[in-house]
């Protein structure tokens, strides 16, 4: 037997239903300028032209300035095959709603960048005086360090390609420099049959620590990671599936270990602020004659007391007795590479911009890219900076419910 109830719902089926339609998506079509890098040994291009090509053929527009991809050996005629207007000038590429650079842009160029302009770039709050954060903020810009981005594992992806490449990079160097025609000790980084292997120390288990660690073990090299987080230099011997010596930075281990290092490679990365220095002027006295020191962390400040920032042009010099490879940026050394690493990840992130109808849209579903912004239409939002210079700042996440 029917209920009335059951009859109800039976007939109320059967009645005209409102359909139920998915609201598309609003598009906005981005003007992106990449302008020449003008920055102290910079040479890297945030896009590739196969980037480029991908960008223009989603709709969007690119300026690139003359000779911005010259370095990483991409022609002007690469970019303009590519789909992109080519700029003679840096005035016509900062005139686009999206700069795409490398490294954080000059005072010069922050004169010419207009109001509410979005910028990609690295932060290097070290290296930023006062005035630049506060320049930005008078025009209103959005500014994202690339350097802070996550992925959707916590990863910090670009830092952490980045990583890669200057840990592989720097075991390469270190190798030339052990060798007589680099007026080192002589010896092949790694070892063979009936011959002691060199020792290679690590200082750092991050990132770089780890690929220079692979590097080194797949040359055949003793390696020594040291680094105070466990957590890390658990990770490190998991993800190497090899035992290798490790320990934290017990002095009386580091100096004992420092003492028979070949090669000695800083890979330690601060959070904020300058790397810690670990190794004193004592203890690099210490080390043998002609082993070799790489600090790849001297773009933070270097951790070995000894440590002066060299340049690409005159890469090393002696204290001691000891060759030391002090350049900032070593992904510069291989240009090429890192351009084609940083395209991988900021097409993307400009595509899914676009996607989603604009800058403040994707900042709003992507927390990964949120992560990034230390500046927000002229609002500081980065803590570290506004009480290191002393400014208001605000926390992005009530600033996107407010806007």
């Amino acid at each position: 037997m029917i209920t009335s109830s059951e009859a109800f719902k039976s007939f109320g089926g059967m009645l005209p239903q409102e359909e139920m339609l998915e609201v598309g998506k609003k598009k906005s079509k981005l003007f992106i300028g990449i302008p020449k890098e003008i920055s102290f040994q910079e040479d890297r291009v945030a896009l590739g032209p196969a980037s480029v090509a991908l960008l223009v053929n989603n709709g969007h527009d690119i300026i690139v300035q003359r000779g911005a991809g010259k370095e990483s050996n991409f022609s002007d005629n690469a970019y303009s095959e590519a789909g992109a207007a080519i700029g003679n000038d840096a005035a016509e590429v900062y005139n686009a709603d999206v700069l795409l650079k490398v490294a954080p842009p000059s005072v010069d160029e922050i004169i010419l960048m207009k109001n509410r302009q979005t910028l990609f770039s690295a932060m290097q709050i070290t290296t930023q005086p006062k005035d630049y954060i506060k320049n930005l903020m008078s025009k209103k810009i959005t500014s994202i360090a690339w350097d802070y981005i996550q992925d959707e594992e916590g990863i910090l992806p670009i830092v952490r390609t980045m990583g890669e490449i200057a840990g592989n990079t720097a075991v390469l160097i270190a190798s030339e420099l052990l060798s007589k025609a680099s007026k080192g000790q002589g010896l092949m980084l790694g070892g063979i049959s009936g011959v002691s292997p060199t020792s290679v120390v690590i200082l750092g288990a991050g990132t770089v620590g780890e690929f220079a660690a692979r590097a080194a073990l797949g040359l055949g090299a003793s390696v020594k990671v040291f680094d105070n987080s466990i957590f890390k230099l658990n990770r490190l011997q998991n993800g190497l599936g090899m035992r290798i010596f490790t320990s934290t930075l017990q002095p009386r281990d580091l100096i004992k270990a420092l003492k028979r290092a070949d090669v000695v490679i800083g890979a330690i990365r601060a959070p904020h602020g300058r790397t810690p220095c670990v190794v004193t002027e004592e203890m690099v006295s210490e080390m043998k004659a002609g082993s070799v020191i790489v600090d790849v962390s001297i773009d933070q400040g270097g951790c070995f007391e000894t440590s002066q920032v060299t340049s690409h042009q005159k890469p090393t010099f002696e204290e001691y007795g000891i060759i030391h490879y002090c350049v900032p940026n070593i992904a510069s050394r291989v240009s090429r590479t890192a351009s084609f690493a940083l395209s991988n990840i900021f097409a993307p992130i400009l595509l899914n911009m676009g996607e989603g109808g604009g800058v403040e849209n994707m900042l709003r579903r992507n927390a990964g890219v949120r992560k990034g912004v230390y500046i927000y239409k002229g609002t500081l939002t980065d803590q570290y900076l506004g009480e290191s210079l002393k400014i208001p700042y605000k926390d992005i996440e009530l600033l996107m419910a407010a806007f």
